[in-house]
């Protein structure tokens, strides 16, 4: 990439980017079911993690009502547009992702939390495997102590992208859908047997709701996901 389209790619994307997402929802009817569970965080604990696969986050920044939100970005330079768009929403930063930096990025979300930030997590980011919960949204949820809400996004009429997620991008003018699932809570003492069982949880839920949104939004489902690796 040329200096000139790297500036160009942080510079001027993000607000236009920023821009067409809001000109997007304004034209959108959108429905939310489930919202009293987070209403039911909001009261005990009094802090909650939202998690979605990667695939659902166009709109995402519309499913949070609270007023402080920390999601774990990749430390990755390609990321870094998506980063200067999340900020221009409020939504604050913590950099790692599962796979690098995770330590780092842990540290950095539980100082967020100690400060009074929910948190935003897709379990299945920033590469994939598609629709795969990765441990460290397990660990995140023991260590702060915090439930894990599941939440999904569908709309219709959309277009998936040829991205590694099939990116779901509602069209203008369409019908949209949040649907939040059933609170999943790891205990700090949670042993490897439970937190994997967590997980497994995890990713039944999001499935659950994910699949349950685009049925009843009429649009067809995503591809299965593909066989864990050996």
């Amino acid at each position: 990439m040329t200096r000139a389209a790297e500036w160009l790619l942080l510079n001027v994307a993000p607000p236009i980017a920023h821009a067409g997402i809001r000109l997007l929802h304004a034209t959108m009817r959108i429905e939310f079911r489930g919202q009293e569970i987070l209403e039911a965080c909001r009261r005990d604990p009094g802090r909650y993690i939202l998690c979605f696969w990667h695939s659902r986050f166009v709109l995402m920044p519309y499913c949070y009502p609270g007023p402080r939100i920390v999601v774990l970005s990749s430390t990755h330079r390609d990321a870094e547009a998506l980063v200067r768009i999340l900020r221009k929403f409020g939504i604050e930063q913590a950099r790692g992702s599962t796979t690098s930096g995770a330590l780092t990025g842990m540290r950095q979300i539980l100082r967020k939390v100690e400060d009074g930030c929910d948190v935003g997590l897709t379990p299945d980011g920033p590469r994939g495997p598609r629709r795969r919960v990765q441990p460290g949204v397990v660990a995140v949820a023991r260590f702060t102590g915090l439930p894990i809400v599941p939440v999904t996004f569908s709309a219709s009429p959309a277009r998936r992208l040829r991205s590694w997620d099939g990116t779901l991008v509602p069209r203008f003018f369409s019908k949209g859908l949040f649907l939040y699932g059933t609170p999943i809570t790891v205990p700090r003492a949670a042993r490897p047997a439970a937190q994997e069982e967590a997980r497994l949880r995890l990713e039944a839920e999001l499935d659950r709701i994910t699949d349950l949104a685009d049925d009843t939004m009429g649009i067809p489902r995503e591809p299965e996901r593909p066989p864990a690796a050996a």
